[in-house]
């Protein structure tokens, strides 16, 4: 019989070698499956990972509820679950996988935050080109707005990931997987200045040489750093809206749509597995007509115009 830590491991090389995930999703499933082991040692059944049935996996999802784990953490924990199965399954450890029969709990689905180009060039006319950082930071807000990339991929850019000569660029995303983006001149210009300037300047250290955006410290930039300087522009700008580096991303993506560009090409640049992923952006065009149709038609309770019409008995 498979006991939990020969299942756990085999699940750990599965996800790293054939699924290619990264280090974190996969502690996160590991944690996930863990989870749901401790929460049957809690109830006294001592059974093999296989053994595991629709009621445990209930009772275990209301002890979950009750613990007070928010719906979306609840989420997370039955993904990591389902493909531990998913992959006993596979593997003829199991002959039938529990968790189809297991209903994900509803969650508030939640349009990402966008910016307008309004406010976006609001943001970057308040940076300090005067700053030893100014240039660097309007670097990064125009190739996080004008490629579509992660802060993560930001972050470990390198210059030899730079193909201005050809415009494009490479990054590795989710799961060490590779891919090229285009850029535009404007980004290629703002990311040459920094370079040839600002960063030429600056005493880096050891190992960080190929890193493309560097701290006052000659290391490479972190995720919070990129965080807090987008933020800052944000507020500086008068923008009230929750704003990080993925609100320009999901700005790239949600602008090219609006321009015309099609699902499978922006799945392609923002380097998502599946366009279902990408097609919630389809939601905030929707919502955008919605919201213009409720501000100015006159039939709309908030209509900024009211327009008076004339009724005639015909």
């Amino acid at each position: 019989m498979n006991d939990w830590k020969s299942s756990l491991l085999g699940f750990k090389s599965y996800m790293m070698i054939e699924r290619s995930l990264s280090p974190r999703t996969v502690e996160s499933y590991l944690h996930s499956v863990w989870k749901l082991r401790n929460y049957l040692d809690i109830q006294n059944t001592i059974i093999p990972a296989e053994q595991v049935n629709v009621a445990n996996v209930r009772g275990f999802l209301v002890w979950v509820n009750h613990e007070g784990i928010a719906a979306t953490t609840q989420v997370k924990i039955l993904h990591g679950i389902r493909a531990f199965y998913h992959y006993l399954w596979m593997e003829n450890i199991v002959s039938s996988n529990v968790m189809t029969l297991i209903d994900l709990p509803v969650v508030g689905f939640r349009l990402p935050v966008t910016l307008c180009m309004v406010e976006i060039e609001r943001m970057i006319k308040n940076i300090d080109l005067t700053s030893p950082e100014g240039q660097r930071n309007k670097a990064m807000v125009e190739i996080l707005y004008g490629c579509g990339i992660r802060v993560s991929e930001l972050v470990n850019l390198k210059l030899t990931d730079l193909y201005f000569k050809e415009q494009y660029i490479r990054v590795v995303g989710k799961g060490d997987k590779e891919r090229i983006i285009p850029i535009g001149q404007v980004a290629i210009r703002e990311i040459t200045r920094y370079i040839k300037h600002e960063r030429k300047m600056a005493t880096i250290q050891k190992g960080m040489q190929n890193y493309v955006f560097l701290n006052r410290r000659g290391s490479k930039l972190t995720r919070t750093m990129a965080f807090l300087i987008v933020q800052n522009l944000a507020k500086l700008a008068g923008i009230r809206k929750p704003i990080g580096p993925h609100s320009l991303r999901h700005s790239f993506a949600s602008h090219l749509l609006e321009g015309g560009a099609d699902l499978i090409s922006i799945q392609e640049m923002l380097g998502h597995a599946s366009v279902i992923t990408t097609e919630i952006y389809t939601h905030i065009q929707i919502q955008h007509l919605k919201d213009t149709i409720n501000m100015y038609h006159p039939r709309c309770a908030t209509a900024k115009n009211r327009l008076h019409y004339m009724t005639y008995d015909e």
